[in-house]
């Protein structure tokens, strides 16, 4: 499957919060920090009655420390097979939906198991909704207080080409969550018929 960066946009279509169907695999959303893979994939699981599993959270209990400090605490390049091992570990259970770090999908490795595992779900947002999300959040290590602008702006331009590779892209914007789970709903919905015409499981979400 190639990437969709020439069809990251908002579905014409009116959102529907009745479609009824379920994904043939994994859902894992990808984007930077603010866009809103936490409380999107929440929503999104919650819709899809489906498990909701936060990447992050798990590698952090695995290390037993925060994100910030694997590399530090057990070695250069400590957290990018942490993220493997977890990742590997959770496409190999139940469909669920998966919200990752802002870098797991830019890691080669854990990148080519969530393309052939899992359906990819990039939350693209610009500069001025990531830099309002984020600005005076203390749950934020990648960020400096007074820099989030500079540094966001880094982010971008050193994550969006790996993101870019992802299944499917949903623009999101400041708006009601729901809302946004509404369109990633038809995205999806539109991605499996595309790509799995013979997959018919249907359920009420």
């Amino acid at each position: 499957m190639t990437g969709n960066s020439e069809n990251c946009a908002t579905p014409s279509r009116p959102a529907s919060p009745l479609v009824s169907f379920l994904p043939p695999k994994s859902v894992v959303l990808v984007g930077l920090m603010g866009c809103g893979k936490t409380s999107i994939g929440k929503r999104l699981a919650k819709r899809f009655d489906l498990p909701f599993c936060d990447s992050d959270q798990e590698v952090e209990d695995a290390a037993g420390c925060a994100i910030s400090d694997v590399d530090s605490i057990f070695g250069d390049g400590a957290l990018q097979s942490g993220e493997y091992r977890v990742m590997s570990r959770l496409l190999g259970q139940q469909v669920q939906v998966i919200a990752t770090g802002c870098l797991t999908f830019t890691f080669e490795k854990t990148r080519s198991l969530i393309k052939e595992k899992a359906i990819s779900v990039w939350l693209k947002a610009d500069l001025q909704t990531l830099f309002e999300r984020v600005t005076g959040r203390k749950d934020r290590p990648l960020l400096e207080d007074g820099k989030e602008e500079e540094i966001l702006t880094k982010m971008m331009e050193d994550c969006y080409p790996f993101f870019e590779q992802t299944d499917i892209c949903v623009q999101t914007y400041d708006e009601p969550a729901n809302i946004t789970v509404d369109r990633v709903i038809i995205a999806l919905s539109d991605f499996i018929h595309t790509q799995y015409p013979d997959y018919h499981v249907l359920r009420s979400v």
